[in-house]
Order: C-alpha cells, then sequence, then structure tokens
C-alpha cells in the first residue's frame, strides 16, 4: 500500500549505478518526470517505455510522492516497456480536506483527457485500486482493461482500524512509527527477514513535505464504495491479492472477483505487498493484458 516507494527510493541509493548502467542497454525505458497543471495546483506523473499501448499505473498511499523516481519505477515495472507507453500519476500536490477515491479518480481523468489518453490499460494497487474502479465506472471510455491488485471495494473493520491508527499516529508527528506499522503490515515475514538490515533507516525516513496531504489522503482511503456498482464494469478485470494482507483483506480481493465474476489469482503466502515481493506479479499482469 505505501512502503515499496520507501524501500525502494533506499535501495535506489545502493543500486542506482546497475540501474544507470542498465537503462544505457536499454534506452527503451526512456523514463522521465513530467508535471501537469490541474486547476490551481500540479500533479507529478512519470512515463516510461515506447509501445504503442497505454498502460496507466496508479500506485496505492504513499508517504513520499512520484518525483524523481522515473527510473526506479520503469524498471521496477520494465516488463511492460516494449510494448506499453506507461504513464503513473501521482496525487495532485495540494488536496483539499473531505478528498474522496471519487474525487481522485476525477483528477486521473483529467489528466487522461488533457494528454489524450483513451481506452487505456489501467492497473491500481490498493488505493490505485479503488482509484481505477471509480474511473471504469464514471469514465468507461478511457479503460479498456483492468487490473486490481491488493485493493477493496467498500470499507471493512481491518481497513478501518489500519487506516485511522495511521491517521492518528501522522496527527502526533509519529511517522517513524508509521513506517514501523508498515513493515509489519505489508510484509511477509520472510522479506522483513531478509531486509533487516533496512530498518533501522525506515525507522529514520523524514516526514512527508506536507504531512496533511498525508492524512487526507490516508482518510479518503476509508471512502470507497463501488461494490454494489461493480458488475457496471464492463471492461475484462484481473484481480490479484494476498491471502495473508492484514490491511484490507483477502475477502476484499475475493468478493470482487465474485461481483465480477472475473479472473482471480491470490497468492497463498503473501500480504498486502504481494505486488512487490511476488516475482511473477507483473507477468500475470502483461499475459493478463496480452490475452485480452
Amino acid at each position: 500500500m505505501i512502503l515499496w516507494e520507501v524501500i525502494k527510493d533506499y535501495d535506489s541509493g545502493k543500486s542506482y549505478k546497475i540501474q544507470k548502467r542498465k537503462a544505457k542497454n536499454n534506452m527503451f525505458y526512456e523514463a522521465k518526470n513530467h508535471t501537469l497543471k490541474i486547476n490551481t495546483t500540479e500533479m507529478d506523473y512519470i512515463t516510461f517505455g515506447r509501445g504503442t499501448e497505454i498502460l496507466i499505473l496508479i500506485p496505492g498511499l504513499n508517504l513520499s510522492d512520484a518525483r524523481g523516481s522515473a527510473l526506479a519505477l520503469a524498471h521496477m515495472y520494465r516488463i511492460f516497456a516494449k510494448d506499453y507507453k506507461v504513464y503513473c500519476f501521482d496525487r495532485k500536490r495540494e488536496i483539499p480536506e473531505g478528498y474522496t477515491v471519487e474525487d481522485l479518480a476525477s483528477d486521473i481523468a483529467y489528466a487522461m483527457e488533457s494528454l489524450n489518453l483513451k481506452a487505456a490499460s489501467v492497473f491500481g494497487v490498493s488505493q490505485g485500486g479503488m482509484i481505477a474502479q471509480y474511473l471504469a465506472l464514471n469514465h468507461p471510455q478511457l479503460v479498456k482493461k483492468l487490473v486490481l491488485a491488493v485493493t477493496l471495494s467498500r470499507t471493512n473493520d481491518t481497513v478501518t482500524e489500519v487506516v485511522n491508527g495511521w491517521v492518528s499516529m501522522a496527527e502526533q508527528g509519529r511517522f517513524e512509527d508509521i513506517v514501523k506499522d508498515m513493515v509489519q503490515k505489508l510484509y511477509s515475514d520472510a522479506y522483513i527477514k531478509k531486509y533487516r538490515f533496512i530498518l533501522p533507516v525506515l525507522a529514520k525516513f523524514p516526514k512527508p513535505k506536507n504531512p496533511q496531504r498525508f492524512i487526507i489522503l490516508a482518510k479518503s482511503c476509508l471512502t470507497c464504495s463501488t461494490f454494489d456498482n461493480l458488475d457496471k464494469i464492463q471492461c475484462p478485470v484481473l484481480v490479484l491479492g494476498g491471502s495473508k494482507d492484514i490491511i484490507v483483506t483477502a475477502d476484499a480481493s475475493l468478493e470482487i472477483a465474485q461481483k465480477l465474476n472475473c479472473e482471480i489469482y491470490m497468492y497463498e503466502n503473501l500480504g498486502h505487498s504481494a505486488y512487490e515481493e511476488a516475482k511473477d506479479f507483473n507477468r500475470r499482469i502483461y499475459d493478463f493484458l496480452s490475452e485480452h
């Protein structure tokens, strides 16, 4: 939901030279950072790849923003770079109180229309999956294929407790505690053990540049309510979830797939961070998009 950006940014300090060297050999990445004017504020977004198909990537709630992470993101999703032009949209820099995930979907739609992006494949992770559902429901002309990863269509007691806990800690300025809590809730024990040397560094991760923005965005996770309308989504859908997800729950993924009667794959031994831990995660998405 959040921490892949944090760990990725830390790892980039260690592997940047390798990524830079790879980039020289794989110029099709063409990873770039951009800024789009949206109403009275701006939205950051990243592009990479040189394919003819359009893929929209909507990441989850994050402690950091997208600025400066184009190359690392392109490397993480490099499987798509040859066949797709990938657009990863961040949230607006300024978010008003009371913003909902449906409002965030409207921002993505505005950005897509401004860039003349139509009939795209859309891949949403966690909160990004919530946004993707509203995008498909309210702007069906923009979405021709949909991938919903470790997400939900309606709130439950588990996600309410988790998100409210993060909001409470953020309001108290306890961002080190948020990071520690995210590590424990997102990742498998094996993954935490493997990267245990990173945890002390993560705990010192600086607070967001705009803490109030994070709080508003976190609260918006609890506004998703698409379940009753899911059957109105007409495009092909793939659902990916983690059976040990203790943030949105495994049942959240299962009920989306059941309601849509669509393809689903559950990672039995992984939780919310299946999109980062599972080596075949991006391949499953690539194959689904290719088949449809």
